[in-house]
């Protein structure tokens, strides 16, 4: 099981499972909303194994201390994130260190972080192995790059980041910092981007994408899936054939189709 339980700028938390393991990877909403989400997809959050964290910005941490608390669940992230992030005190059994690149085991799921550029204190995505599949979580990137390519391929799903519609950031209200930041290297992937990724891992074989992380002012579904359909057309792929394309809702469960 691999899916989206919100995906957004106003919150992001991912579910993965083997039947055996359940890890939540990021928790960008409130416990009482998560506990609302894991009961439409048959999941009891007593059955949560562990919290695997990206980086330290609210709409990935919002509610990881309360349901660490809760639950009892150790919180899995690099020691700069441990630092900067504020989720209150957790207990220090549940407080786990992760490097990048370094593979660590929760149950009989695989996990290995991978460094991503964004404005945050160590920011990671992360690689799920469990047999022989590889599931892949990347948002908040400000740029793709061949090592973050590297780490996604032979994955037969990708949650990825496409955050904005360019014209609709540069033309809309944001003041120029804030839009000047989501542009850097630093920042988020744009619909261009992720669709030019989306791309080169159909063509590596990926079979299930996912878009993610969108923005509620600057992007909709309709113009992230477009730009990217369009683009596996003009390349000669085609969708629900050579790759499965779907956009992750902000506030509902999302399946990979």
């Amino acid at each position: 099981m691999f899916l989206s339980l919100v995906s957004g700028s106003s919150g992001n938390c991912t579910l993965v499972s083997d039947g055996n393991t359940t890890i939540l990877a990021d928790c960008g909403l409130s416990c009482k909303k998560l506990e609302q989400a894991l009961e439409k997809v048959k999941i009891n959050p007593h059955d949560i194994d562990a919290l695997v964290i990206t980086h330290e910005h609210s709409d990935h941490i919002k509610g990881a201390g309360i349901v660490s608390r809760k639950y009892g669940l150790p919180v899995f992230a690099t020691a700069k994130t441990h630092e900067v992030m504020d989720i209150g005190n957790i207990v220090d059994k549940n407080i786990k260190y992760i490097t990048p690149d370094i593979d660590f085991e929760i149950g009989t799921i695989g996990v290995c972080p991978f460094s991503i550029p964004h404005d945050a204190a160590n920011p990671v995505g992360y690689n799920f192995f469990f047999g022989e599949k590889k599931l892949s979580l990347a948002t908040d990137i400000g740029r793709m790059n061949d090592y973050i390519m590297e780490k996604l391929k032979g994955s037969i799903a990708v949650l990825l980041e496409s955050n904005h519609d360019i014209t609709m950031l540069k033309n809309g209200r944001y003041p120029a910092v804030l839009k000047k930041r989501i542009l850097s290297e630093f920042g988020h992937l744009s619909n261009d981007d992720a669709a030019k990724t989306v791309v080169e891992l159909a063509k590596s074989g990926t079979a299930h994408i996912m878009l993610g992380h969108l923005s509620n002012e600057n992007n909709t579904p309709t113009a992230a899936y477009t730009k990217t359909a369009q683009l596996l057309c003009e390349n000669g792929l085609e969708l629900n054939k050579d790759v499965a394309l779907s956009v992750a809702a902000r506030f509902e469960v999302s399946c990979f189709k």
